[in-house]
């Protein structure tokens, strides 16, 4: 491999890796990363198993407020809804007035 120019190192002692999407982010741990480097450019391979964990929704408060009016219920229990519903509005003021 040294021959075509190209460089293969461990990186050692890797407890995890996260890559971050909007979505939630993947997390690979433990896991084996090998370093590979070839005509100037490097990349890298990851070995493991990912698990996904999923963002947590941001809740405004605007929507709170907004949520706790239309169903007539305390901004706490309307935060409970906007998060179980993943921030829709409208399902979460469903979910509220309906008995």
């Amino acid at each position: 491999m040294k021959k075509l120019g190209m460089q293969v190192e461990q990186i050692e002692d890797v407890e995890s890796i996260v890559i971050k999407t909007p979505k939630g982010n993947w997390v690979f741990g433990p896991s084996e990363v090998t370093a590979m480097t070839m005509q100037g450019a490097t990349s890298y391979q990851i070995t493991g198993t990912p698990r996904f964990e999923a963002a947590a929704v941001e809740i405004p408060a605007e929507d709170v407020a907004m949520v706790a009016e239309q169903a007539q219920v305390s901004p706490e229990k309307a935060k409970a809804a906007l998060i179980a519903t993943k921030g829709d509005i409208a399902e979460a003021i469903l979910r509220l007035s309906s008995p």
